[in-house]
């Protein structure tokens, strides 16, 4: 995006194309055409100009929409311990002007406003009317949400008392499940120590049944 920085009034400001500023009031008319030739600073999308202390050639051109005053500003003055107070106000004069053109030192054209939308009170008022609706829309919808919230907390306090008991059942059911599987898992081990005693005992009169029915040895004497 192409901006401007310009000098008037002994301020600067930074412009951009088709943008609404309060200066130092002008000694114009309004409606008409100004240009600024004390351009401090200009960038392109391209390329950035810097003044030493203004660039020679470049100007931003403006139109003159109001000439009108700023808000009043109090000023009160005060001497301590001598009866002095003084106040009183102040409003500065100012112009309102719009940017139209941006121009480079070569005389290149680098940004330029649109066309201005026309401002009546009929539009003014829509506009209002419609920040109106979305406020409202907006503000309904956050009142559903904690409608929605407060109803569900509701429900979850309701429900509490029979999740607990739910949770409590399936607890049980789940220790008596575990009870169960031990006691099968320690009867399967009963099982499995006694076929090991009764086959380690047969193997034990195998082996002493085999001993007997062996003829000692006989030694041949000469």
């Amino acid at each position: 995006m192409s901006f401007a920085v310009i000098q008037t009034g002994g301020k600067q400001y930074k412009v951009s194309a088709s943008e609404i500023l309060k200066i130092e009031r002008l000694n114009n008319e309004e409606g008409k055409t100004v240009e600024f030739k004390n351009v401090l600073f200009l960038n392109d999308d391209k390329t950035t100009e810097i003044g030493n202390p203004n660039i020679q050639g470049a100007k931003v051109e403006a139109t003159i929409l109001k000439n009108t005053k700023n808000k009043t500003i109090l000023v009160f003055k005060k001497r301590r311990r001598k009866n002095s107070r003084k106040k009183y106000g102040h409003r500065q004069p100012i112009s309102l002007i719009r940017i139209t053109k941006i121009f480079s030192k070569n005389g290149k054209l680098i940004s330029q406003a649109g066309p201005q939308k026309q401002i009546t009170k009929e539009i003014v008022k829509a506009d209002q009317a419609r920040k109106e609706q979305i406020f409202e829309a907006k503000k309904t919808k956050i009142e559903e949400q904690k409608k929605i919230k407060k109803s569900l907390k509701k429900i979850e306090v309701r429900e509490e008392p029979t999740r607990k008991i739910k949770a409590d059942e399936t607890r049980e059911l789940q220790e008596k499940a575990a009870k169960q599987h031990d006691e099968q898992e320690k009867k399967r081990l009963e099982l499995a120590q006694a076929k090991l005693k009764l086959k380690m005992k047969k193997s034990d009169v195998g082996k002493k049944k085999i001993t007997s029915k062996k003829k000692p040895l006989t030694t041949k004497k000469k």
